[in-house]
């Protein structure tokens, strides 16, 4: 039964949540991301835009250098990597925007209100945003993109996996009387089903807002309109993006200081970024991997730290022998003390994981006991499976703390007698069937809700489930949690959900890591995000 929150149940909440606030029970971060998600107070940072109060004065100018993987920026909807939004976000934007402190803030979207019982968003559009094209952007575009990001029948669209709540029953697309317009600047979305996630859907990564020209399956290298600071200039796979400050229209946040922006494909040697940082060939990078904290700095470049529920797991393909014996997937799990992992793979900067992708930063997180590692139980499993003999495969990227951690997860299975093999890809190939290897290991960007993580990456037959997790019981306790505003009213759930995810041995989550980058000192104005997210507008260069 679903769980609804009356006009006075909100006050309570919002009272027992600054309560909590201000016991130390709930930290700052919570607080923020709960009272602007679900509206209950306007008393939110506002979004850090050129004009706000600093402690030195912007200087206008300059071309700001970023060393990042320059990958295929086609339709933001099927977005899977935090990289291709960076280049895109600069001119392109979403609906909210998700700040470092946890808090949610207007972008494309004035304000936003939420009924009592989740079921009904009301989105005030802001009036004074424009396309480069010179087109004014109002609720028809937010509805046009609100309809696009809904669509569960485009391949790879993971936004439709958060706006499940907008479709009925197995239909792959919005009801028609889910999206309503009301006037030109104001829409309403009528839920299904109660959804608590959907502000913080509408600021994740893939939800950048596209012009209604945009074509089907089209490329937003090839047609870059958009409502940000910037535009886009020249755009080359694994070479370089350039965008330029806009100049087609004014931006409705003012102007951006920088010039422009230039982002330079390193690859993913991260030797090769100590270099181009040493020649003064880039001015920031996207994210410095625990073997070269240390020596970024030592060399007096400026580290920038995002306390983040960020993680990576190896994760089991449940459709694909042998890990569709749940034996088998146990023992793996068995076999690997998280507390060794993360110290071999991020030499320590972070937190032990529990196996359940459930963070303790998460408000809603619950604890339940861990599973210890127990390689003679692991080997027992394993030969009770008829797979003694059986060598596992584990992928992984040929990057930084991707593949160390990797390498730290073999080695425990080979200490435990499980045979293992590594396979190294690079990005390139590696990217292309991510949700599809037996098993891999894959990074997991932050999101302030554990039930979003859940929603995402463990319902069944969602675009980013890639463990192919299905459990209609964990389904149904999922459906009833994102519809409860309370945190503390939606542990109990999360505990029995934390319990199955963990019991059903899909993944090894071993750790939550820092999520740590570095830049030149030149740099201003610039603050880490959690989701690897770069807003530029509002940096400049002190030079």
């Amino acid at each position: 039964m679903m769980t609804k929150a009356t006009t006075e149940d909100r006050q309570r909440l919002f009272a027992s949540l600054t309560k909590s606030n201000n016991a130390g029970d709930l930290d700052r971060r919570e607080f923020l991301a709960l009272a602007s998600i679900l509206g209950l107070s306007a008393a939110v940072g506002p979004l850090c835009l050129p004009g706000a109060a600093r402690a030195q004065t912007p200087k206008r100018g300059g071309i700001l250098r970023v060393g990042q993987q320059i990958l295929s920026t086609n339709d933001p909807r099927v977005f899977d990597w935090p990289q291709k939004s960076n280049v895109a976000r600069q001119f392109c934007e979403p609906l909210v925007r998700w700040q470092p402190d946890g808090s949610f803030t207007p972008s494309l979207l004035e304000s936003w209100e939420v009924s009592d019982d989740a079921r009904t968003y009301t989105l005030r559009v802001r009036q004074n945003a424009t396309w480069t094209n010179g087109d004014i952007f109002t609720a028809d575009d937010v509805i046009f993109n609100i309809r696009r990001m809904a669509d569960a029948a485009v391949e790879g669209n993971s936004m439709a996996a958060r706006l499940v709540a907008l479709r009925n029953g197995e239909e792959k697309t919005a009801a028609d009387d889910a999206i309503v317009k009301i006037d030109d600047f104001t829409v309403q979305l009528n839920l299904r089903i109660a959804d608590i996630t959907l502000i913080p859907s509408f600021g994740d990564y893939p939800a950048l807002c596209v012009h209604p020209s945009f074509p089907e399956g089209g490329d937003l290298a090839k047609a870059p309109i958009g409502t940000g600071a910037f535009e886009l200039v020249f755009f080359d796979v694994g070479g370089k993006a350039v965008l330029k400050r806009r100049e087609s229209g004014e931006w409705w946040g003012g102007e951006a200081f920088l010039d422009g922006i230039e982002f330079i494909d390193l690859g993913t040697d991260e030797a090769v970024f100590a270099s181009a940082f040493d020649d003064g060939e880039i001015d920031m990078n996207d994210e410095t991997s625990a073997d070269f904290v240390t020596l970024l700095d030592a060399t007096g470049l400026v580290r920038e730290t995002a306390l983040t529920a960020t993680t990576m797991v190896a994760r089991m393909n449940t459709q694909a022998a042998p890990f569709n014996d749940q034996r088998v997937r146990n023992a793996v799990q068995l076999a690997v003390d998280n507390a060794v992992v993360l110290d071999l793979g991020v030499a320590g900067l972070g937190s032990v994981g529990e196996n359940h992708h459930v963070a303790p930063v998460h408000p809603e997180y619950a604890q339940i006991p861990k599973i210890s590692p127990d390689p003679a139980k692991a080997r027992a499993l394993m030969a009770e499976a008829g797979h003694s003999d059986t060598e596992l495969d584990l992928i992984s990227l040929d990057q930084g703390w991707l593949a160390t951690t990797s390498d730290a997860i073999a080695g425990q299975l080979r200490d435990a007698g499980i045979r293992v093999k590594r396979t190294v890809l690079p990005g390139s190939t590696f990217w292309n069937d991510w949700t599809k290897y037996p098993f891999s290991t894959t990074s997991w960007g932050a999101r302030p809700l554990g039930v979003q993580i859940y929603a995402l990456a463990y319902r069944s037959g969602e675009a980013w489930n890639e463990s192919a997790h299905s459990n209609p019981d964990f389904d149904a306790k999922l459906e009833e949690a994102l519809g409860i505003f309370d945190p503390d009213q939606r542990r109990p759930l999360m505990a029995e959900m934390q319990r199955m995810l963990q019991e059903s041995g899909v993944i090894i989550q071993p750790y939550w890591n820092e999520l740590i980058m570095h830049r030149v000192s030149a740099v201003q104005g610039y603050q880490r995000h959690p989701l690897r997210e770069m807003h530029l507008e509002a940096v400049w260069l002190d030079r």
